[in-house]
């Protein structure tokens, strides 16, 4: 994929959002050596034709410059992503239960079905969560794992023995096994304060084999291509070891066949050993140091274990402890020493101000001076700490968890809390940096188009609206933090992020104009040419002939061979009379939220997920 003297590729008789303020519509570009060579009007562009060139008519399609996440666990997701059964967008439980007694038929002993996070049960039309006895009538003899959220997972009886959990086994510190009268473990796991348990019962699972991983990271990579995403940040995450989990995304490299550029975070996974974590590294790498398409980029998203306000919404907001101080601001000094960009996970505002009192200590004696420093996800950030953020220099890298936990949220803080959460125009009107991303792969989905489709309208995934109007960004705004705006998080502002001349040649030609669309229809938003340093990596529709053929997906019986990524609707769907009671049109029917008794989840009607009709009573 690194483009070295390569042949003038010339796109033509497209619509070009290019982002570049100077030049913020064209008609054609042309691309050489990995750069854009030129932008403007088919007959400026055709004169810098030469033997050999490619041209392509793009039929009027609107392009945009290649979206990038800000914040994604690309690494760990591309190693796993043959293995699980996406949920992303299936609209209903019956649907989610058949795609998994189906997979759960093909998978041989002794791997699992897991399907994890990219879904919430407000897409659902029953509006609710699978229940653990219809999993083990879908699943009977194959282990199945279902994560939800940061808030629990489900386990069949099987998932159970092959984990080893009985009656005997104790709760871990930081969990919950959720057990029957007898004693007996019901398959629910509970984060009770945080989400150990869920990916230490999730990493009990088969692994896939060197080769297969390979396979693996390149389809997850084609999937991110097909939605027109060229670039992602990789934020580090638990059970991410440095290097050996980051073997996989090299060796891609060394052949030249990434097709997402990637920027990587080093994340500890040693409580007590962060500082020792962070001293060794910097004695291996430097920020920076790789390519275009594989580069390192300093430290988090866990900087010390102690900062992490782990965030479950249908929990207490979590206090740090007392200690947390002391040992981040250890961390934190060393890597302003060695000047080392850094990013840590900060959810609520109490934490926020507790973390910036650290930053602060450490910048009068050591100034930040200009070193990118970001915070992660900021849900309820206030105004005041947002300044503290721009005086120090930092960015805030926002992603679209609101969208799949937004009804949890106001039902513990209330509407009138959620209107701003994150409080992104605050954020862009102060001027601070803002990037936006997905944290996929396992609470939000990795599709950006959910994303862009939340910052836009204002919804969750169930269509329980957050914001109001005034909440809202316009489509070009929204579009900037996904592109632009995210290259400020790798050190790659200017570089990358708009179509402009020497800029990194990376675009994607979508299915639909972004522009103009119902809002609805931002989320089924695909790319059909999708374009990384000047070369082709994706096609379809009538470019399909254009792109590099798929390799075979590996193993034979990965879901990933039925179901390739992001749900699809294959057919109209008939009207389902649900089985609750509307008080017309639909009020809120809240159920208890006791997971220690129940296997269900609150069930809300915010409108209804298809959202023509007002009431989620019949879905279409």
């Amino acid at each position: 994929m690194h483009a070295q003297s390569t042949p003038v590729l010339i796109l033509i008789n497209g619509k070009f959002a290019t982002l570049d303020r100077a030049r913020p519509q064209a008609s054609a570009v042309a691309m050489k050596d990995g750069r854009f060579l030129a932008v403007g009007d088919t007959g400026h562009v055709m004169r810098h034709s030469e033997a050999g060139s490619q041209v392509i008519d793009l039929n009027g399609r609107t392009v945009i410059p290649g979206l990038n996440d800000s914040h994604m666990h690309l690494i760990r997701g591309g190693l796993n992503y043959n293995l699980e059964l996406r949920w992303e967008g299936v609209p209903s439980v019956a649907d989610a239960l058949r795609m998994l007694k189906e997979q759960a038929e093909r998978t041989p002993h002794p791997q699992w079905v897991r399907v994890v996070g990219g879904w919430s049960e407000f897409q659902f039309a029953e509006r609710r969560m699978p229940t653990l006895d219809e999993i083990n009538a879908a699943a009977p003899d194959t282990p199945v794992f279902i994560l939800h959220l940061y808030d629990r997972a489900l386990l069949n009886r099987a998932a159970l023995r092959a984990v080893g959990y009985t009656r005997d086994t104790p709760n871990p510190p930081g969990g919950e096994i959720q057990r029957d009268a007898a004693g007996n473990p019901t398959g629910m796991l509970i984060a009770r304060p945080n989400a150990m348990i869920l990916y230490a019962t999730l990493a009990k699972g088969p692994a896939l084999p060197r080769d297969l991983q390979v396979n693996s990271t390149r389809q997850f990579m084609r999937e991110l291509n097909r939605l027109g995403l060229t670039s992602a940040i990789d934020a580090g995450g638990g059970f991410q070891n440095y290097p050996d989990d980051y073997a996989v995304v090299e060796e891609l490299d060394r052949k030249e066949q990434l097709t997402i550029r990637i920027a990587y975070n080093l994340f500890t996974q040693n409580k007590g050993q962060e500082l020792q974590d962070f001293r060794r590294w910097s004695g291996m790498v430097t920020p920076g140091q790789g390519s275009d398409y594989y580069r390192h980029n300093g430290a988090g998203e866990m900087l010390v274990f102690s900062a992490a306000d782990f965030e479950d919404f249908l929990e207490p907001r979590p206090e740090l402890a007392a200690g947390m101080e002391d040992e981040l601001e250890k961390v934190v000094r060393h890597l302003v020493e060695n000047r080392w960009p850094f990013r840590l996970h900060a959810t609520y505002d109490e934490s926020i101000t507790r973390m910036l009192d650290v930053f602060e200590t450490v910048n009068r004696e050591i100034p930040f001076d200009g070193l990118h420093w970001m915070f992660d996800h900021c849900e309820t950030i206030s105004e005041r700490n947002i300044e503290r953020v721009k005086a120090l220099g930092g960015g805030i890298a926002i992603q679209h968890r609101m969208a799949f936990q937004g009804e949890y949220f106001v039902d513990r803080y209330g509407a009138d809390a959620a209107r701003a959460t994150p409080p992104v125009k605050h954020m862009l009107a102060s001027g601070v940096p803002v990037g936006a991303g997905t944290d996929a792969t396992r609470v939000a989905s990795y599709n950006p188009w959910t994303a862009l489709y939340w910052l836009v309208s204002g919804r969750t995934v169930g269509g329980l609206p957050l914001y109001g109007e005034n909440g809202l960004l316009a489509r070009e705004v929204a579009l900037e933090l996904w592109t632009a705006g995210s290259a400020w998080f790798s050190n790659e502002q200017g570089r990358k992020g708009r179509i402009e001349e020497g800029m990194l040649a990376d675009l994607a030609v979508l299915s639909t104009d972004f522009f103009s669309v119902d809002e609805e229809a931002i989320k089924s938003i695909e790319s059909v040419l999708t374009v990384v340093g000047g070369q082709v990596v994706y096609g379809a529709a009538e470019f399909t002939s254009l792109g590099p053929p798929p390799i075979p997906v590996l193993p034979e019986w990965s879901p990933v061979q039925t179901v390739p990524g992001h749900w699809r609707r294959a057919a109209p769907q008939q009207a389902v009379a649900l089985p609750h009671q509307c008080s017309g049109p639909c009020g809120v029917h809240a159920h208890s939220h006791d997971r220690a008794r129940k296997s269900t989840v609150p069930v809300r009607d915010f409108g209804g997920f298809w959202g023509a009709f007002g009431c989620s009573c019949f879905a279409f």
